[in-house]
């Protein structure tokens, strides 16, 4: 390498440092090697939390592949690819990649990947229903099912209670927009609606609410995933929501779990779940009301042509059957990220039929997704079929883990017991075998 040469590397690295577009470069194996400055505001992770992990173990794939893995793999470069994940804090990030093989002396040696965040014209195009469009109101939110309508029953009750008010349920099932639909339908017309997003949230912005909060402006507080604070942010919150004005402010909060297991786990305050439990509102997965499904579809193709002028409006016998069947693990946002997708790429159809849904989708929907791998895929496998090792133990160590997961009706908390183990690292250890089966 020349001197000249040489020279340009502090260019190229403050080019890459200062680029208004994400770059995270990859190896052979898929480690991180370089992850500037606008991939971490997009993915909100840093170098030093990163560089000992490969993709598959950083970020959840739930919608389709890896696009830097997929790159590795082929060594065929991808271009304008939209790609929804979820970081280790569940943060929901969506992107348009451009990737690229490396190669050096004829070797596939790493892939680069150009990502542009679109995360919030994403949430702009998905939910129609929000305070940029148009308010969100309870009457509006799909509740075909019998759990739906008792959960818009009682959020009519907390506003007219004007208590503080707790949601419980699984990422994506509809909690933000009851928050919403709970402020729009208050007595106050004009107040404002804030999120606290506590899995960003830090002693900065937990200083920030408290100025706020000394206004006398009334407001809808909502704390997105209060279990997500660490103890000590949670006992600060308590602090400053108490001293608070009740009678002005509407306080709502969500935790992902039941609330008695975050607390035996020490991921949630008692006195914090105490201060928002008045009015506790309890979310179903998606699986568990099908009821839902059809209408939301209607009503999110109804809405899309409305506001954006597109022909689609109804859905196959085939497609019905099929969305009907599948386990939805993403709950109403994964639907609504497959709708934009299909929707994106549709010219002239008016009906969305088997071969419009993406092949990561109908490959996922062709298997059972109850995430166990059947005893005979490891147990005592023929010669030409062995595994390798790293592949084996990893699908053994699924198959013990649901296992015992079943025995003990899912519940994370007593399987953790049983197991002599944590309950974070049993979970670390699900969502890793997890993203290890998409990857």
């Amino acid at each position: 390498m020349s001197a000249f040469e040489e020279s340009l590397f502090p260019f190229y690295e403050f080019a890459v440092k200062r680029a208004g577009v994400g770059i995270h470069a990859v190896n052979s194996e898929g480690r991180t090697i370089i992850y500037n400055d606008k991939m971490k505001e997009i993915e909100g992770l840093d170098l030093d939390d990163i560089r000992d992990l490969s993709i598959m173990e950083l970020f959840n794939f739930r919608q389709q592949p890896s696009t830097l893995m997929e790159v590795l793999q082929s060594g065929q470069e991808q271009l304008n690819i939209k790609q929804t994940y979820w970081n280790q804090n569940e943060t929901e990030i969506t992107t348009i990649n451009n990737t690229y093989p490396i190669v050096n002396n004829g070797l596939l040696i790493g892939a680069v990947e150009l990502s542009h965040d679109v995360t919030a014209l994403e949430k702009f195009v998905l939910q129609p229903l929000t305070k940029d469009r148009e308010p969100v109101l309870l009457n509006n939110i799909v509740a075909e099912s019998v759990s739906m309508k008792k959960i818009i029953a009682t959020a009519k009750k907390a506003v007219r209670a004007k208590l503080p008010v707790l949601l419980v349920g699984e990422a994506g099932t509809g909690k933000d927009l009851v928050a919403q639909g709970i402020h729009h339908e208050g007595p106050v017309s004009d107040s404002s609606f804030y999120t606290l997003y506590c899995d960003r949230s830090d002693n900065q912005s937990i200083d920030r609410l408290a100025t706020e909060l000394k206004t006398d402006a009334p407001f809808t507080l909502f704390c997105e995933r209060i279990d997500f604070l660490s103890i000590e942010l949670q006992r600060k919150l308590l602090r400053i929501l108490d001293s608070s004005d009740l009678h002005k402010r509407q306080f709502i909060a969500s935790i992902g779990e039941d609330p008695v297991e975050l607390i035996a786990s020490g991921s949630l305050l008692k006195e914090l779940y105490y201060f928002f439990a008045s009015f506790t509102i309890r979310f179903p997965p998606l699986r568990e009301r099908k009821e839902d499904i059809l209408p939301f579809v209607k009503r999110y193709l109804a809405r899309r042509k409305e506001s954006l002028g597109t022909t689609l409006d109804d859905i196959t016998e085939e497609v019905e059957e099929l969305f009907l069947s599948y386990t939805w693990p993403g709950n109403i946002r994964e639907l609504e990220i497959l709708l934009n997708e299909v929707a994106s790429l549709a010219s002239a159809e008016t009906t969305i039929t088997y071969e419009m849904l993406p092949q990561h989708f109908r490959s996922k929907s062709a298997v059972l997704d109850e995430g166990t791998v059947p005893l005979p895929s490891f147990i005592l496998p023929s010669e030409k079929d062995m595994l390798p090792l790293d592949k084996f133990l990893r699908e053994a160590e699924s198959y013990y883990l649901q296992k015992a997961l079943t025995i003990h009706d899912g519940n994370i908390t007593r399987t953790a017991n049983a197991l002599s183990m944590s309950r974070q690292n049993l979970q670390y250890r699900l969502r890793k075998n997890k993203k290890g089966e998409e990857g």
